[in-house]
């Protein structure tokens, strides 16, 4: 998986199938891990748990409203030592640009919003 934007920039907007960042629209969700920003395919979370050494916490968007991820991927994140948090899109962005500025150990992995 290459990274398509490398560093670790805020989300500037959402909305429209896709986000803003870094001066970059981006179609379709997206992962956001200390590595860079790459295109997310929304199933898979082997590269945060690659990552987990800088990784203490997954901000997961789950899209317009919340939803809670299934078993398997809560079970996968405490195994794997990593905080697990779900939320609506719109709120896990804000808070992952809120604890980025802090210079904190966060991930996120963010479902695109269509309208």
């Amino acid at each position: 998986m290459t990274a398509f934007y490398p560093g670790r920039p805020p989300v500037d907007a959402y909305g429209g199938g896709g986000f803003r960042f870094a001066g970059i629209s981006h179609r379709g969700s997206i992962l956001l891990l200390p590595s860079g920003v790459y295109a997310w395919d929304e199933k898979d979370f082997a590269p945060v748990i690659a990552e987990r050494s800088a990784v203490d916490l997954l901000l997961l968007g789950t899209g317009r409203e919340m939803m809670r991820p299934s078993r398997a991927v809560r079970e996968t994140f405490e195994r794997s030592g990593i905080q697990l948090d779900f939320m609506a899109t719109a709120f896990a962005m804000s808070t992952y640009n809120l604890l980025l500025a802090e210079g904190r150990k966060v991930a996120a992995a963010l479902t695109a919003v269509a309208g």
